[in-house]
């Protein structure tokens, strides 16, 4: 028996081909705006096949016409995925693709490895940071694109590829073979203990692992002491639904509800609530969030705040309030919304944007537009503080994302088209510090005479800027060339830890948590209006 997804792309497939014969024979009971309209589609049809300028293959209309239809729906996410952006889908929910394990950086003079997954091929076979993959498979890499570059190096699991690296310090090449392989990513990058007994960790995306990586990182967080904890999501796109839920579970107890569904059918709507004793009861939480905050990751700050389980820091989030299934057909499948998600207070997530204002249902779902000056709609938390719905989540204290001062918009504008040439000259600094050894501590101070190199870099290169405007934005260079040389001299790791000090919505968390004991001693630092 096909499934439901099968049935309904068979039909919309269906109403496309036959358009003639939907009029002729669809039953004398079809409403006559309808068959005009099937009529109206296979004329159009017709003309496109014999009279447009270039020849298109029916196969190739017909795929235009399934785009199109979909596209009409004005619906950022329902799309139809034909077979390569369906692969991509997977991958992004998974976690899991086959390649080598390398997260790099695409410059002007190649490719530039950021870092090597662990356990991965190139981790394996001796790849560091700052190597640069110069050619694959005798094919030199620069000029590429990051998508070019994917391409060649990914493939089947088990397949080989060869590349050939320049590395700082050596005059020689190295080359390599390496044996592709399944990777996966794990969606935690980064578990840190902050001082104070702050346990840090962030969550990238809710693929398929993500709660059972989260937990492993916060299980080794407490036990290295970490008293209190602090969730990033901020620059999370969400992912899978049930993720969002397990996550949720973890933080909240039984019978607490997480999110609502309603959709059209009795399958899309439905209720979700934990089932799990949370696993770190009265350990103080701060969830931080951001514009980039989407999805699944709305769902859990949704669902916490509502449940005051944890205090929101940062600014308010994306509004992707809506839930896509995927119908899975012969060539390629459709992503299609089926439901919108509300928080357990009955706030909907989602938020109206131009290419919606057509739809008549917002009043009824509190959903505003995105630019509206109307008051968003207030909801109440389980503690009775109030909480306001519209559409994405506002926290609960609320911390402006930094703007370039003058001096540095100063920059940016002299910089003009330039600035790829700039990050490069950055990036080419900081790996011939690699090659020299000179920067011994993660822990090091951006130096007059580094500041005064990068400059005399960037004059090679003719990138012309007056030494007054490049000394002014001092701060923003010396942050920017400092986080790159602790990345290709360091690693990742300590270029992440180096970003934390200049994290202003972190050091907001960290200071809400300090002497805080409980959830409850926690979110009463939160702002008078949200109680």
């Amino acid at each position: 028996m096909k499934s439901k997804g099968v049935i309904a792309g068979a039909l919309l497939g269906g109403a496309l081909l036959t358009g003639g014969w939907l009029m002729e024979r669809g039953g004398h009971g079809a409403p006559r705006d309808v068959r005009a309209q099937a009529q109206l589609f296979d004329e159009v049809f017709q003309h496109l096949r014999s009279d447009y300028v270039d020849t298109l293959s029916d196969s190739a209309l017909y795929r235009r016409a399934v785009s199109g239809v979909v596209e009409e729906l004005h619906d950022p996410h329902s799309v139809y995925l034909d077979p390569r952006r369906l692969s991509q889908l997977e991958e992004s929910t998974s976690g899991r693709y086959a390649g080598v394990g390398i997260q790099m950086d695409v410059r002007d003079s190649g490719i530039t490895v950021v870092a090597t997954l662990p356990g991965t091929p190139a981790e394996r076979a001796g790849i560091e940071t700052g190597d640069r993959i110069v050619e694959i498979e005798g094919k030199a890499t620069a000029g590429l694109t990051p998508d070019e570059a994917l391409k060649r190096l990914r493939g089947a699991a088990g397949s080989t590829v060869k590349v050939a690296v320049d590395r700082p310090g050596l005059a020689t090449r190295l080359p390599f073979t390496l044996t592709r392989a399944e990777i996966d990513v794990n969606p935690v990058q980064h578990a840190v203990l902050l001082p104070d007994r702050v346990g840090y960790v962030d969550l990238t995306v809710f693929s398929s692992d993500a709660a059972q990586q989260l937990s492993h990182a916060i299980d080794s967080l407490r036990s290295a002491g970490a008293r209190a904890l602090v969730l990033d999501l901020r620059g999370d796109p969400g992912g899978l639904l049930d993720e969002g839920i397990a996550v949720a579970d973890l933080f909240l107890d039984p019978g607490q509800g997480i999110v609502s569904t309603r959709g059209r059918s009795a399958e899309e709507t439905q209720s979700y609530t934990d089932r799990q004793p949370q696993k770190y009861a009265g350990v103080p939480l701060v969830v931080l969030t951001d514009s980039g905050t989407a999805s699944a990751s709305e769902i859990v700050s949704g669902a916490l705040q509502d449940h005051d389980r944890a205090l929101l820091v940062g600014t308010t989030t994306y509004g992707k309030g809506s839930a896509q299934r995927v119908f899975h057909l012969d060539e390629g499948a459709l992503k299609l919304t089926t439901a919108r998600w509300f928080t357990p207070s009955g706030r909907s997530i989602d938020r109206l944007r131009p290419a919606d204002d057509e739809s008549d249902d917002g009043g009824d779902l509190n959903i505003v537009p995105k630019d509206s000056t109307a008051p968003r709609p207030k909801f109440r938390t389980d503690a009775g503080r109030t909480v306001l719905g519209g559409g994405g989540i506002v926290p609960d204290v609320e911390v402006a994302t930094p703007v370039l001062s003058r001096e540095e918009k100063a920059l940016q504008a002299a910089l003009g088209a330039k600035v790829p040439q700039f990050r490069d000259a950055i990036v080419g600094y900081a790996l011939s510090l690699k090659g020299t050894g000179t920067v011994t501590s993660p822990g090091f101070v951006v130096s007059p005479a580094m500041h005064d190199a990068l400059y005399r870099r960037l004059s090679a290169r003719g990138v012309t800027v007056d030494r007054a405007t490049y000394d002014a934005a001092a701060p923003l260079i010396d942050r920017v060339l400092g986080a790159q040389i602790a990345r290709y001299v360091f690693g990742s790791g300590a270029e992440f830890e180096r970003s934390l000090r200049n994290d202003a919505t972190l050091t907001k968390a960290l200071s809400l948590l300090q002497g805080a004991d409980s959830p409850k001693a926690l979110l009463a630092r939160a702002p008078e209006h949200s109680k």
